[in-house]
């Protein structure tokens, strides 16, 4: 049977841009579909923007440090507007970075929803009915906001967060994920009042524990407000903003109430059930190791499937998509050791295991950490610690899980995650020289194994 396209892909995020350049450079004809602007949620409202966010939130303490370091700093003022202008010039100018690679790749780009009438067919808004040999699904996720909760819809999420037309004096951030910590951090920074709520017993799910308690406890120092074991109940109105009612019943006074407590993939009417596509039960689609969905020519990368959800992962899987299905190459990502970093202040890099993961999977394993202030900080009297962590499997040597909070740990985690990935062990590790004087030496030169206080003794 002849097809309109020989690859259908909806969503021009990181992950289909990717699979759809590489698939047109073979001479396939291709046509994305995107119902909002192309980049996706990395490039428009997330990993991108956010990281102009923190830039700009770091400043504040950057005039403090230089203060402490002699330099005579007037007083200081952040023009919210100004920067959101700015910020969008460049989200702009990197959105049409995404659309000439798509053309000068060869493939067509038509923005509208695009729904799956079956396996072979799809409903574009706007362009009417195409066929396509093959269908990839590349929608990413979307912000989960609890539809139930009383007055919800007066907050906001991560959306939002990146458009707001005023800065806000109070906010609350609701949720102990990354997005909510970094967003916290960016608030903070740039001088709002800010408190986080989470309704579990620390924050970072998923992270290393002592990671976990270091950067609560540093986001406090900084001046963030952490509350712990509780959640929102309901918001409401008021004269001079919202009111977040905490279930434990504290009342949260705030200009912006923002909800960050999870994501979902983006599946809600694609019409993937038209097609027969499995989902999970959380609405993500099920794949095998090579992106293929339940049906045979339908494949999905990303976030969508939730996997790892991560930029740098999306796109490696729309690369193995396409090495797979268009150019003879059967490839798949190798999902493990896929390091991490949370842009939080101060950073937070991990790779691999963490203490309790590799405790459960490996059994006796060895723990070297160390806690110190950086030395930036001890020269003006600064209060920030870092946290370095190294979790080693007892025998084989081998390091299952590396670390790092303080400043440029997302760096740091980058070359860290190499070693890891090739299996280095901690004699290994140890055997590289120092760099003097940096942060990161401290990963080399921890040569004690690290023992816990005993319980109810003062650490």
């Amino acid at each position: 049977m002849a097809y309109d396209y020989d690859l259908f892909v909806i969503g021009a995020g990181s992950g289909g841009v990717r699979a759809s350049r590489l698939a047109a450079m073979t001479g396939a004809k291709v046509l994305v579909a995107e119902e909002h602007r192309v980049g996706g949620t990395c490039v428009i409202r997330g990993c991108v923007p956010k990281k102009f966010m923190v830039y700009a939130s770091e400043y504040s303490k950057a005039f403090e440090t230089a203060r402490g370091y002699g330099w005579t700093v007037p007083e200081t003022t952040f023009d919210w507007p100004r920067f959101l202008m700015a910020k969008d010039n460049e989200i702009a100018r990197l959105s049409g970075i995404y659309v000439r690679n798509l053309q000068n790749a060869g493939a067509e780009l038509v923005h509208g929803k695009a729904r799956l009438v079956d396996a072979h067919t799809v409903e574009v808004e706007g362009r009417g009915r195409v066929t396509a040999d093959k269908i990839l699904v590349a929608t990413g996720g979307r912000p989960w906001m609890p539809a139930d909760l009383p007055g919800v819809e007066h907050a906001i999420t991560s959306n939002e967060a990146f458009h707001l037309e005023q800065l806000p004096k109070r906010v609350v951030v609701v949720g102990g994920g990354y997005i909510a910590l970094e967003f916290a951090c960016i608030f903070n920074g740039l001088g709002v009042d800010t408190t986080v709520v989470h309704r579990g017993p620390n924050v970072l799910r998923g992270f290393d524990d002592d990671i976990r308690s270091h950067v609560a406890e540093e986001m406090e120092a900084a001046g963030v407000k952490v509350r712990l074991g509780t959640q929102i109940g309901r918001i409401e109105k008021s004269a001079t903003g919202l009111v977040a009612h905490c279930i434990d019943g504290h009342a949260l006074e705030a200009d912006v109430v923002m909800f960050a407590v999870g994501r979902v993939p983006y599946t809600d009417d694609l019409g993937l059930q038209n097609a027969g596509v499995a989902l999970t039960e959380t609405g993500a689609v099920k794949v095998d190791d090579y992106s293929r969905s339940s049906v045979d020519n339908i494949w999905a990368v990303g976030d969508v499937t939730d996997r790892i959800n991560l930029t740098p992962v999306a796109i490696r899987e729309g690369a193995a998509f396409a090495q797979t299905v268009f150019y003879d190459n059967p490839t798949t990502f190798d999902h493990d050791m896929v390091a991490s970093a949370v842009f939080t202040q101060p950073q937070v890099g991990s790779v691999g295991l963490s203490e309790a993961d590799a405790r459960h999977k490996h059994g006796k394993v060895d723990i070297y950490l160390s806690k110190f202030r950086p030395m930036k900080e001890t020269f003006y009297g600064g209060h920030q610690r870092a946290l370095i962590k190294l979790v080693v499997e007892q025998g084989t040597e081998k390091i299952l899980g590396c670390h790092v909070v303080g400043p440029d740990a997302g760096e740091i985690i980058q070359m860290a995650a190499i070693a890891l990935k090739m299996g280095v062990t901690k004699t290994q590790w140890d055997s590289t020289c120092a760099v003097h004087p940096t942060l990161a030496e401290e990963l080399v030169t921890m040569r004690e194994k690290y023992t816990p206080p005993a319980l109810g003794a003062v650490a």
